[in-house]
């Protein structure tokens, strides 16, 4: 295996290695000139996303400028999610969100891990030459989970199904499916539950203020 390779399959690479670093440079690459690229040249920026993250065309994932990643092509959407401003997708291991994912601004996905010990951590000489070694974990978002503005998503979790990840929690454990999980480190709060519902249509046309029921009994 080549050190492409064994980064993606979660095993020590060498993050300094040419394979790597050719990846590296065309995914910063076309990071950067779809970060540039002003919004009334939409074909080109469409262009430019699809290119970085191919996932994206099939999908028709929506993702608002800026947007950080490394690869891109370790990102795999499903339909209809959506990503906000500012948000940072570090895929050195995959990422993949399920169908109907939406991501809050300034949201951070990080698959990147490094050895505890310095001494490990720190780019030294071995046997055969300089290395600078990591590995990393994948990450899964269920269909139809809410991720807020300002978590952090920790290399090697999933998300189940139809979840809430609360503003500002930092997830370093998995998340079961339908539930709310927030706080440092996120924690389950509770289950969803029909509690939960709005009646968005009826509360539309009425003009009224959104509460659930779960409100409406307090």
């Amino acid at each position: 295996m080549n050190d492409w390779e064994r980064m993606r399959a979660g095993k020590l690479y060498n993050a300094d290695s040419k394979d790597i670093a050719e990846y590296h440079e065309t995914g910063m690459g076309l990071c950067d000139k779809f970060n540039r690229t002003p919004l009334w040249m939409k074909k080109r920026k469409q262009r430019l996303l699809e290119k970085m993250i191919p996932s994206v065309k099939e999908g028709g994932t929506g993702i608002f400028a800026p947007f950080y990643c490394e690869y891109g092509v370790n990102i795999h959407f499903g339909k209809g999610c959506f990503v906000n401003y500012k948000c940072t997708f570090l895929d050195c291991a995959p990422i993949e969100l399920g169908d109907g994912v939406w991501v809050g601004a300034n949201v951070t996905i990080a698959t990147p891990c490094h050895p505890f010990l310095s001494e490990e951590r720190l780019p030294q000489e071995y046997p055969d030459g300089f290395h600078d070694l990591e590995y990393a974990k994948p990450i899964k978002i269920g269909d139809g989970s809410w991720i807020c503005s300002s978590a952090t998503i920790c290399g090697g979790v999933t998300i189940g199904k139809n979840c809430i990840i609360a503003a500002g929690a930092v997830v370093n454990r998995d998340i079961p499916d339908n539930c709310i999980a927030a706080g440092v480190p996120a924690k389950v709060l509770r289950k969803l539950d029909e509690q939960d519902r709005i009646n968005v249509w009826e509360t539309y046309m009425k003009n009224e203020v959104p509460l659930s029921q779960r409100e409406n009994a307090r």
